[in-house]
């Protein structure tokens, strides 16, 4: 387990930091002056499902337990932390120290709760667990009469923990883990900035359990799949780290996450290439450096380790090869095979199809799509041997102009049906 919850965190640091500041990492910079956006726990004052606030959080997910086993669960999210830089007492925007500049500007503080108890505990009755986060102000004295004066809000919520049997002969349970903002803070005319200062922000949970296994929600065994449609899941998404290990996210993921190996360091924007981002700070003015150096020490760290960035740790986030096999003959990149047989009927190019993409290892575009009628453009087969038939849909107005260009969705085999057979 103990590699499991390595990893879980290592995503989680991921998930914690997703957007905490983003390209080109300077405060003045208009994307960064709307901050954190994933897993945003507010205070219920500021509550409001028409604007997309939430004070909570739900995740349910299915566990076959052993006899004695006991659960371990482990909130993390982030706490702001408002730094304003104070001269000869008077707030000012930024200053200079010893050639080094400082920026008034909000950071975030790393918070864990945790707890262990018997499974056995929440099946029979529900669980609370309350914690308070401390507020408090901190401030550091860096000379010339310039100060970094810190301010954190106190934060108060809890965890509650339910769980009941599975109907039918195979046993297992449905856990769920609430999570709630309880904070009493309340102001009238209260902007979101203000709000986020006593949110949990980026909150995530790790569930873990010693005897016993987690069944996947993406993929579950037969038997579980009702049970697994059934489980509600609200601003977060629980998947397998491990068979012992879940990570509840309010990112969605797939089974299993890892980091990948060639990734130097946190460049807080999951949703660009690595290597495109890299580069990009690269690129950046000597001026934009600055600036970005003196936003956050977390982003002088990115610009610094960017700047020092050797070839060789460069040349690695422009592709990896995961594996190697003997390939004999001819191949190119997507070789044209021309037709793949799905439920006893032939597709090739001009078969009617409806979609039904995986619940499993698709884009998350993608299930959007199921159902939706499609023509089949061509049957494609890349150097791995795969198969993947290149679609284009049928109620999408700019369909023609997709194939002008060359554009096509891309489906296995598995998530087409063809016409004949569905009807």
């Amino acid at each position: 387990m103990t590699g499991a919850l390595d990893t879980a965190r290592a995503v989680g640091d991921a998930v914690l930091y997703e957007g905490y500041l983003l390209y080109p990492y300077r405060a003045s910079a208009a994307k960064n002056r709307l901050r954190w956006q994933f897993g945003v726990l507010v205070p219920p004052s500021f509550a409001s499902a028409d604007a997309g606030e939430y004070a909570t959080s739900r995740t349910e997910c299915l566990l076959e337990p052993r006899r004695q086993a006991t659960l371990h669960l482990r909130l993390r999210f982030l706490q702001a932390q408002a730094r304003q830089v104070v001269t000869h007492g008077r707030p000012v925007p930024s200053a200079v120290v010893d050639a080094v500049e400082y920026t008034t500007w909000d950071e975030a503080l790393e918070r864990e709760v945790e707890a262990t108890l018997p499974v056995a505990e929440p099946l029979a009755q529900p669980v609370e667990v309350p914690f308070t986060i401390a507020g408090g102000e901190d401030v550091e004295n860096l000379g010339d009469g310039v100060e970094l004066v810190r301010t954190r809000q106190e934060l108060t919520g809890s965890l509650w923990l339910r769980a009941e049997p599975l109907s039918g002969p195979f046993g297992g349970m449905r856990l769920r883990v609430d999570v709630r903002n309880t904070s009493a803070w309340s102001e009238q005319d209260a902007t979101r900035e203000r709000a986020l200062h006593h949110a949990l922000l980026a909150a995530h949970v790790v569930l873990a359990v010693d005897g016993g296994h987690f069944l996947s929600l993406l993929d579950p065994p037969e038997w579980a799949r009702p049970a697994a449609r059934s489980c509600v899941n609200e601003r977060t998404w629980p998947v397998l780290v491990s068979d012992d290990v879940v990570l509840s996210s309010p990112i969605i993921l797939d089974d299993r996450p890892v980091i990948a190996a060639e990734s130097a360091g946190e460049l807080f924007d999951g949703t660009e290439i690595d290597e495109i981002l890299t580069l990009r700070t690269m690129a950046l003015t000597d001026e934009e450096k600055r600036q970005a150096r003196a936003t956050d020490d977390r982003a002088r760290a990115l610009v610094d380790r960017v700047d020092a960035l050797p070839p060789e740790l460069l040349d690695r986030l422009h592709g990896t090869v995961r594996y190697l096999r003997s390939v004999t003959g001819e191949t190119e990149d997507q070789p044209d095979v021309e037709n793949v047989e799905v439920a006893g009927v032939r597709v090739a190019a001009g078969s009617r199809v409806v979609l039904r993409p995986a619940a499993r290892g698709s884009d998350a575009q993608d299930m959007f799509l199921a159902g939706r009628g499609a023509t089949v453009h061509a049957v494609l087969s890349d150097v791995d041997g795969s198969t993947y038939v290149a679609v284009t849909l049928d109620d999408d107005p700019a369909a023609d102009l997709q194939v002008d260009h060359g554009r096509f969705r891309y489906f296995a085999p598995d998530e087409i049906e063809p016409r004949e057979v569905t009807g």
